[in-house]
């Protein structure tokens, strides 16, 4: 049976968006950590607009400076500008559009006493194998990883990346990589290393020439990617985007929640799945569940959790700068022993 899934870097369009909006929120954490922050992000060509909501104590005259610190960490700097030239995001050009207002009044009230911040559902997954995550999606993100960590030190890779690994009965039959390169450079020996084996098939750059990239050739937009962020095809994917939001939102906490119980009940099933729902200005959660598979067995458990927002949010250091760390690795990349 073939299972397909796709991982991208940070450099790509949609994860920079992400993580543009993550390490603003940081920025705000570290000066005030009751912040209440929702902001998307688009970014084209050489503009950045934020749009959203923030209520908070913290200075929001640096967000310009915010955005500009984001790109460079990501890797679209000076010396890349000076690589790629029009093909890419140019910092010294960066304009920003501010769009963002204040949380509502209706919203606020019911987070004051303690409740959730939005409705929704949210499912978390777990399964035997490296990192509690399909091997598919473990080995796209082990390829995506290496060739960012490459490319960020070279003068011919560009760092605007997507891998997609499928498997036959097991084995990797088809490999696939997208990554811009100046000239062009034999990935082979290289992909095949770093995941271990030959797969029947590699593919790099299907169209034959990848140069113009990032906002320069995409729009990125927030949100986008969750299927890379959360466990591709093995699961249903609950809520909206984590990135965007601060804790007292489930579309963050609830999702990061639904991932630590997958795998702390995972124990020798096959796959755990847990499913959590919330209601906008009330702490207790109006339905759970846990689904485990084993041997083709699938048995249900009524989870009942009466866990305030707050308590998780201390359980899980979700009051502190840790979004863009979040952001690097997913929420299938969380595991019960880390933060």
């Amino acid at each position: 049976m073939q299972r397909t899934a796709e991982a991208v870097s940070l450099g790509h369009p949609d994860k920079t968006a992400d993580y543009i909006s993550s390490y603003i929120l940081d920025r705000i954490i570290e000066q005030d950590k009751h912040a209440r922050y929702a902001v998307e992000v688009m970014i084209k060509d050489n503009t950045v607009v934020l749009g959203g909501e923030i209520s908070t104590r913290a200075n929001l005259g640096a967000l310009p400076q915010y955005v500009r610190r984001a790109l460079a960490e990501i890797g679209y700097d000076e010396r890349y500008a000076r690589i790629w030239g029009d093909c890419a995001i140019n910092p010294a050009q960066i304009e920003i559009i501010n769009l963002i207002g204040v949380q509502s009044a209706d919203i606020s009230r019911g987070v004051d006493a303690n409740g959730w911040g939005d409705q929704g559902v949210f499912v978390g997954y777990a399964c035997q194998g490296e990192g509690k995550i399909n091997r598919e999606l473990f080995l796209a993100r082990k390829l995506n990883d290496s060739l960012y960590a490459r490319a960020r030190k070279s003068k011919n890779l560009g760092i605007d990346i997507k891998t997609q690994i499928t498997l036959n009965d097991g084995e990797i039959e088809t490999a696939i990589v997208a990554i811009p390169m100046l000239r062009n450079e034999d990935l082979t020996e290289f992909i095949v290393s770093v995941l271990g084996e030959q797969p029947a098939n590699i593919i790099v750059n299907g169209t034959g020439r990848y140069t113009y990239h990032g906002s320069i050739a995409d729009c990125g937009i927030t949100g986008r990617k969750l299927a890379c962020d959360f466990y591709s095809t093995a699961c249903p994917i609950g809520g909206g985007s984590p990135w965007t939001k601060d804790a007292s939102k489930a579309d963050l906490t609830l999702n990061v929640y639904a991932r630590i119980l997958a795998c702390e009940n995972l124990h020798d099933n096959d796959e755990c799945f847990v499913y959590l729902s919330s209601c906008i200005g009330r702490s207790e959660l109006p339905s759970g569940l846990i689904k485990t598979v084993k041997g083709g067995v699938v048995s249900y458990n009524e989870l009942w959790v009466n866990q305030k927002p707050s308590t998780l949010i201390r359980a899980y250091g979700l009051d502190k700068p840790i979004y863009t760390k979040l952001c690097r690795r997913g929420i299938s990349g969380i595991l019960p022993n880390t933060k």
